[in-house]
């Protein structure tokens, strides 16, 4: 019952997102990642996120003050790095064309390998498809959850390209209970990543007196309210955040502090990365200027626990499917989907992913 009620609430939203789209670019890209958001409870139950009651019952924040010394929490990285995820296999609730595959499909099929100590989430780019087939891909979560701490992702390389639609996010539980921060987020050949928070009601995006290089999204709303599940965003402003420009430049590193004082985020290419984050002794209070900052002082850390980590590639969609032709891309989605050449270069390359705790 639950999935036939969550099934007839996305096709509903499909139908008005559909009428909406007839508006303007901006309210194209807006409507689309409301609709995707608004199956991301149906997403966390799927993964096993969600349990059978009511409101999820938050286990206590990270309360340790920022900064000082970390400690290795759990790093996930190597040839042990598939030990310790789940792999999602069941219809991506965002509508988009693919497949995602269990474990044993996806590492038969070179999916999901670790390749000279890197690991690789890979889009199938074999097989000749119909326009309107699915194509092979992958999504995992990790099997450890978190209630803070400093999280550090170096990936060499990321998906892109007309119809792609990958991220690197992480969720709680009874969505949007537990909320959502989303790290790596876009379509197509976007130009700078963009950060976004999602949660129940009373939080809302400021940064008070600390500076950020990133630009505030359409809203500082972080909430979702009625249908609109828009989110607090930040967008990066460097082309070497997000896909060919991020690739270009040999990728580099997201972090983020998730602590009492509230959600800050950095990014850093591949030439500029901190030195103690390469010797694993990691210090913010030496980065600079975060991209982005949630405080705590208008968005209080109850609004975020029990979080498993994620990542995805999926293809069109809700998100990539409706922007497809506002973004410049031939032909159709569909039609970009059923060639497998435009998905040789569509790989996450994950050189680690580090999470510390505070001392």
């Amino acid at each position: 019952m639950r999935f036939q009620f969550a099934l007839l609430f996305s096709l509903i939203l499909g139908v008005l997102s559909r009428g909406d789209l007839r508006r303007s670019p901006s309210r194209l890209a807006r409507v689309s990642r409301q609709h995707r958001q608004a199956v991301r409870r149906f997403v966390a139950h799927q993964d096993g996120l969600v349990g059978d009651g009511g409101q999820a019952t938050k286990p206590s924040v990270n309360t340790r003050d920022p900064g000082g010394t970390f400690r290795k929490d759990v790093v996930y990285k190597g040839e042990d790095f598939f030990s310790q995820w789940k792999f999602f296999s069941n219809e991506d609730p965002t509508h988009g064309l693919v497949n995602y595959q269990n474990q044993g499909d996806a590492s038969s099929k070179h999916l999901a390998y670790v390749d000279r100590g890197v690991a690789v989430l890979a889009v199938d780019d074999t097989t000749v498809l119909q326009p309107g087939q699915k194509r092979d891909s992958v999504r995992i979560t990790s099997t450890r959850t978190f209630n803070g701490g400093l999280f550090i992702a170096d990936f060499a390389q990321m998906p892109s390209g007309c119809s792609l639609w990958p991220a690197y996010w992480s969720v709680g539980p009874n969505w949007p209970s537990g909320g959502e921060i989303d790290i790596l987020e876009g379509v197509h050949n976007q130009a700078t990543n963009q950060y976004t928070l999602h949660t129940t009601g009373g939080c809302t995006a400021s940064h008070g007196s600390l500076q950020i290089t990133g630009q505030p999204g359409q809203t500082t709303q972080c909430a979702t309210i009625g249908s609109d599940n828009t989110g607090c965003a930040y967008h990066d402003t460097d082309s070497r955040s997000y896909g060919s420009g991020f690739n270009s430049a040999g990728g580099g590193v997201f972090a983020h502090l998730w602590d009492r004082t509230g959600i800050k985020a950095w990014r850093f290419a591949r030439n500029d990365i901190p030195q103690d984050i390469q010797s694993e002794n990691p210090n913010p209070a030496g980065w600079g200027t975060p991209v982005a900052y949630w405080s705590a002082d208008t968005c209080d850390m109850v609004h975020f626990s029990s979080h498993s980590l994620v990542i995805d590639t999926t293809l069109c969609g809700d998100w990539a499917g409706a922007t497809y032709t506002s973004a410049g891309c031939p032909g159709t989605c569909q039609q970009a989907v059923a060639d497998p050449n435009n998905f040789k270069n569509a790989k996450w390359r994950i050189n680690y992913i580090g999470v510390y705790q505070s001392t």
